[in-house]
């Protein structure tokens, strides 16, 4: 359960790191499951956008108990996972994340989703930890994004450096293991590895039902996806 002070923080900073930690048996089977997937389709090495579309068994870990109760605390008990990610960020050449807003990219109506982003290897400044501008979600818009078409990029819209508090910047360091949630309004992104460590992590997306995914949308980005099942979470216990 998150505290009122987790919860409060979520909402004044955009993200909360709740007291949660995977188990071992649990992220060695992802690691796994991982490593099979990129054998499967190299061309994920860095990023897979939609991993459920690839590996259904992924969802295991998007339907832990625990994670949908914080997920429940935060936008109430009727909810979707609607996608799960894997940035995996690997030793010596992983890709930069270029700040951006997680709506620039996603057609919901009206555009609402906690993202739940889970550190399947220890994440730090050394190999590309998540970046976060704390409370740039509080006026719930979009800010100005222009398309990034350099290479080793994850995704390619960035957002316009004007838009960009440096002195509200928080370097999100985790455990294996760890989790955070974070509003779909935050600004973010994520350096590049040059590490000799990977700094893999998968994210799980969950919307309220009072908003719709339109599923004849693909963003212009790339890699691009389309979403073809949304799995529906109600009234969490």
């Amino acid at each position: 359960m998150l505290t009122k002070e987790q919860i409060y923080s979520y909402h004044k900073n955009g993200f909360v790191v709740p007291d949660f930690k995977l188990p071992e048996e649990d992220l060695l089977e992802i690691e796994k499951k991982h490593f099979e997937l990129i054998k499967k389709y190299p061309e994920y090495i860095n990023y897979c956008p939609a991993v459920l579309l690839k590996d259904h068994t992924f969802l295991k870990y998007c339907m832990n108990s625990k994670i949908l109760k914080f997920v429940e605390q935060l936008i109430g008990n009727n909810f979707a996972l609607w996608n799960s990610s894997f940035f995996a960020k690997p030793s010596k050449n992983g890709f930069e994340t270029p700040w951006h807003q997680d709506g620039q990219y996603w057609p919901i109506s009206p555009l609402a989703t906690c993202t739940v982003w889970l550190a399947i290897d220890d994440a730090n400044e050394e190999n590309g930890c998540l970046r976060f501008i704390k409370g740039s979600h509080k006026n719930q818009k979009l800010r100005k994004h222009k398309r990034n078409s350099g290479e080793n990029l994850t995704l390619h819209q960035e957002i316009d450096k004007s838009e960009l508090d440096a002195s509200q910047l928080h370097n999100l360091i985790l455990a294996r293991g760890q989790i955070s949630l974070h509003d779909v309004y935050i600004i973010h992104g994520s350096k590049e590895n040059k590490s000799s460590n990977p700094r893999r992590a998968m994210t799980m997306r969950y919307m309220p039902l009072t908003s719709k995914f339109d599923h004849d949308f693909i963003f212009d980005s790339k890699p691009s996806f389309k979403i073809n099942k949304i799995y529906k979470v109600i009234n969490q216990k």
